[in-house]
């Protein structure tokens, strides 16, 4: 029986795809290879959504699911999910009810192709009694577990704040700022801050998820103040989270000082006017400060604008895209 001759650039790619099998097997380099390894990885960001761009806390909630459907049809990467945007309480125990809505939520991010790249929860650790703090300490190792069921890295987490300004609109027209808890200090602060992410890390490092310690109002709402907690716990599961928006004066040498710390980055943009304020920032300027420090994460877009979601994200993407040199 004869057979037909096979032609000619399918023999060439077949031998080639051989030779290189065999030498792999036999332990021998093919022409180019050592370029090919020595040729540094260039621009290893990813971009998420985070699904606080279509949430602000003023309207009913978005569901999780809607917020992976516009990730996936952006062609982002991954989400990054608002711990009090989920449908379970946020201080309730993690039962097997919630526990089956995780799944259900980590089996709808494999389907859509998305990674999800962080919980961003809320805790306060500036708390003077002991037992208070406990519990703050407690509701975060229950998060930590949360992010783990979910197959999630890292997990936002706050220093808190003193309370001092009950309501969130007042401490934004305050520019964040608000006065020490009568009888204390901000030294005190500090002290129940170290101790309770402190208190958190076996449990980081059990389940395998990095603590990502926020820019955000209160004891870390400075450079200084982020780099006391950051330099005063050596642990590989805890690194900061630049938050670009948190930074309302002269950001760019602030967001600088805190690059090398910096373990995950949140990206506002503020189309249509900000909820609370709004900033004008470069991301050209802000991506070559992370490429200096040597950052290689994820951006999540934190979209805080007035402007409709379903145009305002798509335009914050291609930014982010542009700015980033990113897919």
């Amino acid at each position: 029986m004869s057979f037909p001759l096979m032609p000619l650039h399918r023999r060439s790619f077949l031998t080639s795809s051989l030779a290189a099998g065999a030498g792999l097997v036999l332990g021998t380099r093919l022409p180019g290879a050592d370029a090919i390894a020595a040729a540094p990885r260039k621009n290893r960001v990813r971009l998420a959504i985070a699904s606080y761009s279509y949430w602000h806390f003023r309207t009913a909630k978005v569901p999780i699911e809607t917020v992976m459907d516009r990730a996936a049809e952006l062609g982002v990467a991954g989400v990054d999910i608002l711990h009090r945007q989920m449908e379970l309480g946020e201080r309730a125990p993690l039962d097997a009810a919630g526990r089956a809505y995780l799944r259900r939520l980590k089996r709808h991010a494999f389907r859509q192709g998305l990674e999800i790249c962080c919980v961003s929860t809320h805790q306060s650790f500036v708390k003077p009694k002991p037992d208070e703090l406990t519990l703050e300490v407690e509701h975060t190792k229950k998060c930590i577990e949360l992010a783990y069921e979910l197959g999630c890295p890292s997990i936002r987490i706050n220093t808190g704040r003193w309370g001092t300004t009950r309501s969130f609109d007042a401490l934004m027209a305050n520019r964040g700022i608000e006065p020490v808890l009568p009888g204390h200090t901000e030294e005190e602060g500090f002290k129940w801050c170290i101790d309770g992410i402190t208190r958190c890390l076996a449990k980081a490092e059990e389940c395998g998820v990095v603590l990502a310690l926020e820019n955000h109002w209160g004891l870390a709402r400075t450079p200084a103040g982020l780099l006391r907690i950051l330099n005063s716990i050596t642990s590989p599961w805890l690194g900061g989270l630049m938050d670009t928006g948190n930074f309302l004066e002269d950001p760019y040498p602030q967001l600088e000082a805190i690059a090398p710390k910096t373990v995950y980055v949140q990206a506002k943009t503020y189309h249509g006017g900000g909820e609370w304020y709004t900033l004008d920032l470069d991301y050209g300027r802000i991506a070559g400060i992370l490429e200096r420090a040597g950052y290689t994460g994820w951006v999540g877009l934190e979209m805080e604008g007035k402007e409709d979601p379903a145009s305002a994200v798509p335009k914050s993407i291609a930014m982010l895209r542009q700015a980033f040199g990113t897919g």
